[in-house]
């Protein structure tokens, strides 16, 4: 087939090899995927495969290599020149079949049904640059039934979080108290949420989970809004609130996972902060109460709107048990101890 070459913005941002050098030395990311693939040599062996945007290609041969019958990789890009050649060289040019076009561009009739799907479609706060669309309509009009999405499982967790570096450089620049300037810069930030690393000991909080998606029954539908649930978190220690951090796992079909959490190996993904201009002090065990809404933006349907909205703690109903020092939980926390019932 003659290479495919497209004008669309976000496919041609991964034409740059550079990103590609990143993505392949991700660590946690390449591990996580070879496991998912190489642990599993019964899901795949015989198997029917789709790699989903292909990329460089280096999923579709850990695929071939494990004994899959087919691979079809998909992919739009002026890398899908490369990929039979990657292929060839590893020694599976036979079973690595590249389609140089966009998923939703394939005909009825070009492919096998699949029996497998696998795909790196996360952007950062797992949803940006809306891949996980293309995933379902592969999943719909090519997956046998019954048949295998790797990753199967997407989770978006979040926590309320410290970030000393924007707030604590406003406090005296050269012996000069700046902090107008400095909310001003926070202000600015807000509209755009922060990549960046987060250290573990900046998080006020265990995260709590925003949203689960089942790749397996997702819908596009279901993606215009994540989350939008009421989450109490109780401050694990006394600091300030500057910051909500999130980030994502995901889970592959027999439990492997791969995690961008602030307490794990940090990954390209990093974690993705929404900026508060300014603190709000809590104590140990003082209840943070949030809303996390991701939102689809109607015009740039590959972009999504990160809202978050701080709540009265007292007004927002907490799970149990719950570790805050509202009187309520406490109360209830004793009661669940010593009876054993919710």
């Amino acid at each position: 087939m003659a290479t495919v070459v497209t004008k669309d913005e976000y496919f041609a941002s991964y034409e740059n090899l550079d990103v590609h050098k990143l993505l392949l030395a991700d660590n946690p990311r390449m591990t996580a995927y070879k496991n998912a693939i190489m642990n599993n040599k019964d899901l795949f062996a015989g198997k029917v495969v789709m790699d989903v945007g292909a990329g460089t290609g280096i999923l579709s041969i850990f695929c071939a290599q494990i004994g899959a019958k087919i691979v079809y990789a998909v992919e739009p890009t002026r890398l899908s020149s490369l990929i039979g050649n990657i292929a060839a060289e590893n020694g599976v040019g036979h079973i690595v079949k590249v389609i140089p076009k966009k998923l939703e561009n394939i005909r009825d009739g070009t492919v096998e049904v699949v029996d497998v799907i696998i795909s790196e479609w996360m952007g950062f706060y797992l949803v940006h640059e809306g891949m996980l669309d293309t995933i379902i309509t592969a999943r719909d009009r090519f997956l046998v039934t019954n048949g295998l999405i790797f990753p199967c499982i997407a989770k978006l967790y979040a926590a309320p979080c410290q970030i000393p570096e924007f707030f604590e450089f406003w406090n005296d620049v050269c012996g000069v108290k700046m902090e107008t300037v400095g909310y001003k810069f926070r202000e600015s930030k807000c509209t755009i949420p922060e990549i960046m690393i987060v250290k573990p000991e900046n998080l006020l909080s265990d995260g709590k989970l925003v949203a689960s998606l089942d790749l397996t029954s997702v819908t596009i539908n279901d993606l215009s809004t994540i989350g939008g649930r009421d989450l109490v978190f109780p401050a694990n220690k006394s600091g300030k609130l500057q910051g909500i951090c999130v980030w994502f796992d995901v889970e592959f079909p027999n439990s492997s996972q791969l995690s961008t959490s602030p307490r794990r190996e940090p990954t390209h993904w990093k974690q993705t902060v929404i900026l508060l201009p300014c603190c709000m002090e809590f104590d140990k065990s003082e209840p943070i109460a949030l809303k996390i809404t991701v939102r689809r933006d109607k015009r740039k349907p590959r972009w999504y709107r990160l809202e978050a909205e701080i709540l009265n703690p007292e007004e927002t109903e907490h799970e149990l048990p719950c570790d805050c020092w509202l009187i309520k939980c406490i109360v209830t926390k004793k009661f669940i101890l010593e009876t054993g019932s919710y």
